[in-house]
């Protein structure tokens, strides 16, 4: 696990943000009127219900703040990648924000007569663990129902850089399943967007299927495939390719398909191109 890679695409699924606050909000209301933290002993004569009804109020407010930061980082990572180093400042800020917020409490709406900064800094020390705990338990849990489903994709022949059963199935950003196609029929992928276009024969004619997902996403799922990057917008079934022509304007690849587009091969990728290229065996052999 390296500061520079991004976090997996699971941590940031809707779905899982919603069990997320969920589960750290049981969390902190189990925490607060079992440990005591935060100074609710301060709050005299009052009953077990009164306290689970006042924690209750006051984890409610604080876990707003969660839900506020996790819909920003929801649509951030719609938008670019988030790392490793990225979450992890994101959570530190969760910390000091939802841990100012209960300081504040304490000493303003309960009277605490300690001071602010000491507060804040026990405040801070109790906020670590009712966030840190609950996020590492999520985590762990989004990653082994990730790495289940993925488990039965492998056992169902669905792997995605498996091509040697003739179909090459298409995950969306999420891992989902959305397409599959035979690999004799694939021709391209082109990026757009947010999205890839996956180009393939249909019968006589060239169609395309849309796929939320990065072409990044695409060449790293077909890693050690024929299926390779050519050019910043363009992923190319080498199986498909009868024609490579160098011109003026560089290389270019002639698809073996009726009215298929000629794709362009950047000096970036044309060493990976020619690589794949001589691990093709040709038709006889």
């Amino acid at each position: 696990m390296e500061i520079g890679n991004p976090i997996p695409r699971y941590i940031i699924n809707k779905r899982n943000i919603v069990t997320l606050v969920i589960f750290t909000a049981a969390f902190a209301l189990v925490f607060i009127n079992v440990y005591a933290p935060f100074g609710v002993d301060f709050w005299f004569h009052v009953t077990k219900w009164q306290l689970l009804f006042y924690s209750s109020l006051v984890i409610l407010t604080g876990v707003l703040v969660i839900v506020l930061s996790r819909i920003i980082m929801y649509h951030v990572g719609k938008k670019r990648k988030i790392s490793y180093g990225y979450y992890f400042l994101w959570v530190l800020a969760e910390i000091v924000f939802m841990s100012l917020f209960y300081a504040l409490y304490v000493k303003f709406i309960l009277h605490d007569t300690r001071y602010l900064p000491d507060l804040w800094k026990v405040s801070i020390q109790n906020t670590a663990l009712v966030l840190l705990l609950p996020y590492s338990v999520t985590w762990l849990y989004f990653s082994y129902t990730e790495k289940k489903m993925k488990l039965a994709e492998l056992s169902q022949g669905q792997s995605v850089t498996d091509t040697s059963k003739h179909m090459v199935p298409f995950s969306d950003e999420k891992g989902v399943l959305r397409f599959s196609v035979k690999q004799e029929n694939l021709l391209y992928i082109e990026a757009s967007d947010n999205y890839v276009n996956i180009h393939y024969l249909n019968g006589e004619k060239v169609s395309r299927f849309m796929l939320r997902n990065s072409l990044k996403a695409m060449e790293d799922a077909f890693k050690g495939t024929d299926i390779v990057r050519c050019h910043r917008s363009y992923m190319v079934n080498c199986e498909k390719v009868k024609v490579i022509r160098r011109e003026k304007d560089g290389v270019r690849l002639e698809l073996d398909a009726p009215a298929a587009m000629d794709l362009p091969v950047t000096k970036t990728y044309v060493a990976s191109v020619i690589s794949a290229f001589s691990h093709i065996t040709p038709p006889g052999d």
